[in-house]
């Protein structure tokens, strides 16, 4: 399969070459040409693991790069933990993500992305360099994933004082192959140096750059795994629409259940949860996008004011708001709703939940309708 950019879409190039490139130079997103439908019976299939499954989903956009043997041997070793949902009540869910070596829903896609591009590194003699910027949590979970892969340097830029003390740490603590770059600034700073980096073709040749943000095509596309793991594990809900409320910065995520979802998966609605940082719902509002400097919140890995993938989602739907508006529901909430609900869902569920999950869960409540089965992430 070959993979087009968002700018253009006669500029498409093999997995190999997107990946290593992380960006086309014409600053738009790599996406695959085809997006391949499942028949009905594949997720029927109870018996099949997480890994099986995941294995026939990315074979669907790789067997032309990497063989059979290989991917199944990536697979089993990235995702080498599960995806549990969790039954709340018997409309709601929250399928759980942070079973990782990080704890974050990232080491999904940092991990498989990772055996990628050694693998693809593994032919050539010439070091790669990966740039990422970082909110919070994809910095540890590529820091974690590329740590000691040989022929592989990671530099990490990560905005002062705006992430956790133990993202700080798992990011800026390790040796080897992993550098960290502290800015003064904001994500959007930061994902800012990495594009413009890119897009310089000096820099770029001289270090060979490319990136492990969800830009990179191979950081998404696993991260569409875990929304069949879920619904491979709802009980008796075929009778029921189900709504997936997505807690969104980058929006990479969000796109990855929207390919699900043009794979076959029988998903109703997803819905776009955002805290204050609200470019997306404002636009699926009012047609506008509009992006604006990040906010810092509680829930800071989602303190994005321009997400990259949006030129995907807008790609998916033909640039058209209408269509857009078919698929997906935007919601937005402030710190103290976050907090509020944090504390509403430990005394009516009993369940602790994180900032970035309370968003997801806010999302799904101001969305849900009866007969729907819910699932936040």
């Amino acid at each position: 399969m070959k993979f087009y950019s968002t700018k253009n879409r006669a500029n498409a190039v093999s997995l190999r070459k997107a990946v290593l490139k992380g960006m086309p130079a014409d600053n738009g997103l790599y996406m695959p040409e085809t997006i391949p439908e499942f028949e009905p019976s594949f997720f029927n299939r109870t018996s099949a693991s997480f890994q099986e499954v995941s294995f026939e989903i990315a074979r669907q956009f790789v067997e032309d790069d990497i063989p059979g043997t290989i991917l199944s041997e990536i697979i089993s070793d990235a995702i080498n933990f599960d995806a549990p949902l969790i039954r709340l009540s018997e409309q709601v869910h929250v399928l759980e993500l942070f079973h990782g070596p990080t704890l974050a829903f990232k080491d999904f896609g940092a991990r498989f992305m990772s055996r990628i591009m050694s693998y693809f590194v593994q032919e050539s003699d010439q070091s790669l360099n990966v740039l990422v910027a970082t909110s919070g949590d994809t910095g540890s979970a590529v820091a974690n994933g590329f740590y000691g892969v040989p022929g592989i340097n990671v530099i990490i830029l990560y905005p002062s004082g705006k992430i956790s003390d133990i993202q700080e740490k798992q990011i800026a603590t390790l040796d080897k192959n992993i550098t960290a770059l502290e800015i003064d600034g904001t994500f959007d700073d930061c994902q800012q140096l990495v594009k413009s980096a890119f897009l310089d073709p000096d820099l770029d040749r001289e270090m060979r750059l490319t990136s492990a943000n969800s830009i990179n095509i191979a950081r998404l596309l696993p991260q569409s795994f875990y929304y069949f793991r879920a619904i491979a594990q709802l009980k008796n809900s075929s009778k029921n629409e189900i709504i997936v409320s997505v807690p969104s910065g980058n929006f990479g995520n969000l796109t990855a259940g929207l390919i699900a979802g043009k794979m076959g998966l029988p998903l109703t609605k997803f819905v776009a949860a955002t805290n204050t940082n609200a470019v997306v719902p404002e636009y699926l509002e009012s047609g506008k996008f509009v992006p604006r400097p990040s906010l810092q919140t509680i829930s800071n890995a989602m303190d994005v004011g321009n997400p990259s993938n949006f030129a995907r989602m807008l790609d998916l739907y033909d640039h058209s708001v209408k269509k857009m508006r078919s698929d997906i529901i935007g919601h937005s909430y402030s710190e103290e709703s976050t907090r509020q609900v944090i504390k509403d869902v430990k005394e009516q569920f009993g369940y602790t939940l994180d900032p970035h999950g309370a968003v997801g869960f806010a999302g799904l409540s101001s969305a849900l309708q009866k007969n729907q089965i819910g699932i936040f992430l």
